[in-house]
């Protein structure tokens, strides 16, 4: 086989799955049994923590609407050096603005915008980190769905309701996203 047929395979089954939704939603839960479910099928995976990525990738920036989108970006580069070599990319990130995600989907090839969606109020009740209450309590700022915006997405790949299903149910439905996409799962 000639090194650009094997290129072109790779190509065809990398893809990024972006995980969008306020801070516990299930965005991460979500992915790690996606992850499971991958490794199980032995396709090459990555996931892409947002508070793992902050600390090493972005630890210079805060969470001011500039250093949201830098953090964004440097993420997206990540991303897409990983799927253009046939890495399937799990990316459980909050991303809260609308433009960040255009920017994703326009700069990103086999983008797959995941809204995890989820009310405030389910997440604030999940909250195992104690920061919605930070946050209400005015101690942490610019906190997405407090004291900074989400903007819902438009026009997702996939929608799951972590109010109404279990994670186990919408991991079945990003399976099914990832292989009407091209990635060969059985």
């Amino acid at each position: 086989m000639h090194y650009s047929e094997v290129s072109a395979m790779s190509q065809k089954n990398g893809a990024v799955v972006w995980f969008v939704g306020l801070s516990g939603s299930g965005k991460s839960t979500i992915g790690r049994i996606v992850e499971r479910r991958l490794q199980q099928n032995g396709i090459p995976h990555a996931v892409l923590d947002g508070d793992e990525l902050r600390q090493t990738l972005s630890p210079d920036l805060g969470f001011s609407y500039e250093d949201r989108i830098q953090h964004i970006r440097r993420t997206m580069l990540v991303a897409r050096l990983l799927s253009r070599n046939g890495i399937v990319v799990l990316a459980p990130l909050i991303t809260p603005y609308r433009e960040m995600r255009e920017e994703c989907r326009r700069t990103l090839p086999a983008y797959k915008e995941v809204y995890v969606k989820c009310p405030l109020e389910h997440c604030i009740a999940r909250d195992v980190k104690g920061l919605y209450a930070k946050a209400i309590a005015g101690r942490i700022s610019q906190f997405t769905g407090i004291s900074d915006r989400f903007d819902e997405p438009d026009n997702p790949s996939l929608v799951v309701e972590t109010d109404k299903e279990t994670p186990e149910i919408s991991a079945d439905k990003v399976i099914r996203l990832l292989r009407e996409s091209g990635v060969r799962l059985p």
